[in-house]
């Protein structure tokens, strides 16, 4: 099931980056480039605060080819797909709850202390966003005032708290992905934003 979540959200991740890129006008290098590191840039921290070596996603092809054949398309078929913009809020909302989900619970299944395993699957919710933003040169999006790595925090502490109370790890993974993705789209839809320091013009 983590698999499955985990291509789940590469796909979204790897969507959302691809189309930060071709609004950006890189070629199509650029657009591969970014669109993998979005997609595979959470999974890489993940591991290496876990102590994984090689990463996971290094080790076996499937990761790599899915996300530069979602990069791919992007590309070819961006003129129709850019009229999906919500579309595309949509998939970096879903891959957010994915990867920050299925992070906690693999940091879990590695031995790691709940505490623990919530940060890693934070950090694995946004960090792929975060190297996005960097190589394009703009603030990275989980620094500025929209509810995102909040939300990613929820369904890790969500996933962590299942675990203490030993509920089922699956549905457990899957509910806390689920409120994730609502909380992100609602904070789109509704403009929710987190404090900001008054006096700044940022209010």
């Amino acid at each position: 099931m983590l698999y499955a979540l985990e291509m789940l959200g590469l796909v979204a991740f790897a969507a959302s980056g691809s189309f930060a890129a071709v609004w950006a006008r890189l070629d199509v290098f650029g657009v591969v480039v970014l669109g993998i590191t979005t997609a595979l840039g959470g999974g890489i921290i993940r591991d290496v605060l876990l102590g994984i070596n090689p990463p996971t996603t290094l080790r076996t092809w499937p990761y790599l080819a899915v996300g530069a054949t979602t990069a791919l398309a992007v590309f070819a078929f961006h003129p129709v797909l850019a009229k999906l913009r919500k579309a595309v809020l949509l998939a970096d909302a879903v891959g957010l709850g994915v990867f920050a989900t299925s992070g906690t619970a693999i940091a879990l299944n590695a031995g790691a202390p709940v505490y623990t395993a919530c940060l890693v699957g934070m950090t694995t919710g946004i960090g792929g966003g975060a190297l996005r933003d960097v190589l394009l040169r703009e603030i990275p999006l989980v620094l500025r005032k929209e509810i995102y790595a909040l939300a990613a925090l929820a369904g890790a502490v969500l996933v962590g708290v299942g675990h203490l109370l030993r509920l089922p790890a699956a549905p457990v993974t899957v509910l806390a992905a689920a409120v994730v993705v609502t909380v992100r789209v609602l904070a789109l839809w509704r403009k929710w934003n987190a404090p900001v320091a008054r006096g700044t013009g940022a209010e």
